[in-house]
């Protein structure tokens, strides 16, 4: 676990008499980039690879098959219960990586920000970037800083890329999904979009819904290193646990029946669901995902994320069926039946 205290009472190091706010200047590739660099950027991500300060970061060759991915964030606010910006870019791109079976190792960072971010802002976010890659496991190798013109009150964006290394033998994805799979849900669903809402809105609960956004590489690597045969596993981000299972369908050319009795929503996040008409099934998730495993590892299985994750009732939600339809079907307690689809639209946008 990173050590949060590392940071704690630490300045912004840029001099906010002088610059407050991020102007076009840092943007520049000049001094003032460099400052931003060497004074807030260094400093908390600091690792042999970023100290290399040239135009790539040159890797260790693993010997082994590497996995790659990239992922842009654009959650609005920049900071939400249990989570922000800097903690979502981070755990967002390991996260794709631990889904494909993948041992995060490195990561690339880049900033795209709007002329008047307010520089405490972004120190704060990248200490968060900071505690989440420590947290992670990861070093950020390399990375870009660009300044856009003024449009609003002070926009950020991340994109990250991540690498990663295969040191299994196991074949995981969508086409290795079989007929009999059971299928598993990590968690409780909507937490992170109920959060960002919130948050944005000015609503407040009863209880306070935190976001979920966690690292989930690491039950992923205790799957595997109990030798769990994982046939696909997918993160329910954008569009929720309904789209995740409605893509790996289709991908699969299977159908899949839940039973959406069992499916974890907390009585919070359900009744904020309810009372803004959002389908809990689609709301987004930044820490949970679906598992596909053979009925004969599920219980293992199941087993082994509830021992990682106790705080979240982690089940076997359905299967999959010798049905030749590429679909999912949702069956109520009472036997009703209703078929799972790509919604046209963001039910939330800017929300991860």
């Amino acid at each position: 676990m990173p050590d949060k205290t590392k940071w704690k009472g630490l300045q912004c190091p840029i001099p906010l008499s002088k610059y407050p706010k991020i102007v076009m200047a840092h943007g520049s590739g000049g001094r003032l980039t460099r400052d931003l660099i060497q004074h807030m950027f260094q400093p908390v991500l600091n690792n042999p690879f970023l100290a290399q300060k040239h135009d790539g970061a040159l890797l260790d060759n693993p010997k082994t098959k590497i996995v790659m991915t990239t992922d842009s964030h654009v959650v609005r606010p920049l900071f939400f219960p249990g989570g922000d910006i800097g903690k979502l870019s981070v755990f967002g791109t390991v996260n794709d990586l631990a889904m494909c079976g993948a041992t995060p190792r490195w990561l690339s960072l880049s900033l795209i920000m709007e002329e008047g971010l307010g520089m405490e802002i972004l120190w704060n976010v990248i200490q968060s970037i900071g505690e989440a890659a420590e947290e992670s496991n990861v070093n950020i190798v390399t990375g870009d800083t660009k300044v856009i013109d003024r449009k609003g009150e002070g926009e950020l964006l991340i994109n990250t890329t991540g690498v990663g290394t295969l040191d299994h033998d196991q074949s995981i994805g969508p086409r290795e999904i079989r007929s009999g799979d059971k299928i598993i849900l990590s968690g409780d669903i909507g937490r992170h979009g109920i959060a960002v809402l919130s948050s944005r809105e000015g609503l407040s609960f009863e209880t306070e819904i935190l976001s979920d956004c966690n690292a989930l590489h690491r039950i992923v690597l205790d799957l595997l290193d109990n030798d769990i045969p994982i046939h696909c596993m997918r993160d329910c981000t954008r569009g929720g646990m309904a789209t995740a299972l409605v893509e790996l369908a289709e991908e699969s050319g299977k159908h899949f029946e839940i039973r959406e009795e069992v499916v974890p929503v907390d009585p919070t996040v359900y009744g904020a669901c309810e009372l803004f008409g959002l389908d809990p099934f689609y709301m987004p998730n930044e820490g949970r995902f679906v598992l596909f495993v053979p009925e004969s590892g599920a219980e293992q299985a199941l087993k082994l994320i509830r021992t990682n994750n106790k705080e979240n009732p982690a089940c076997i939600i359905g299967h999959v069926d010798e049905t030749p339809e590429k679909s999912v079907t949702a069956v109520n307690a009472f036997g009703g039946r209703r078929r799972l689809d790509l919604l046209t639209g963001d039910q939330l946008p800017r929300i991860c």
